[in-house]
C-alpha cells in the first residue's frame, strides 16, 4: 500500500546529506592537491636528474604532467561544484517533504572512470621517461 502522505522532516537525514557533501568536498580537495603534485612532477624529475647527473628522457617543458595535473585540479573543482549543487537540491527536496531521487549516473562512477583514464595517462608518461 502506497501512502500519499509526504515524509516527515527528519533532521538526521539532512545532517547525513551534509556529511555526504563534506565527504565529496574532501575528495575534490584531494584531487586538486594531487593535481598540483602531478603538475610539478616533471619539474621534480628534471631537477633530480640534474642533481644526480642522470640522463633521462625528460622534456624541458613537462607538458604532459602539467596537463594531467591541470585536469586533476579541474576535476576536483567539478567534484566540489557538483557536490554543492546536489546538496542544495537534496536539502530543498527534504524541506519540501519530497524524497530525493538518485541521479541516473552516480558521480562516483564517472569520477572513477575519469581517474582511470588519468591513471593510464600517468602510467604511459612514467614508462616513456625512462
Amino acid at each position: 500500500m502506497v501512502s500519499n502522505v509526504p515524509p516527515k522532516y527528519d533532521l538526521n537525514t539532512e545532517l547525513a546529506a551534509e556529511r555526504t557533501m563534506l565527504a565529496w568536498l574532501r575528495t575534490g580537495l584531494a584531487l586538486m592537491g594531487f593535481g598540483f603534485v602531478v603538475s610539478k612532477f616533471g619539474l621534480f624529475l628534471r631537477k633530480l636528474a640534474e642533481l644526480r647527473d642522470i640522463h633521462m628522457k625528460i622534456s624541458a617543458d613537462q607538458s604532459l604532467s602539467v596537463w594531467i595535473g591541470v585536469a586533476l585540479v579541474l576535476l576536483g573543482v567539478l567534484v566540489n561544484v557538483i557536490a554543492s549543487a546536489r546538496f542544495l537540491k537534496t536539502i530543498s527536496q527534504l524541506r519540501q517533504g519530497q524524497s530525493p531521487v538518485a541521479p541516473k549516473w552516480q558521480p562516483s562512477v564517472l569520477i572513477a572512470i575519469v581517474m582511470s583514464i588519468i591513471g593510464i595517462a600517468i602510467a604511459v608518461y612514467l614508462i616513456n621517461i625512462r
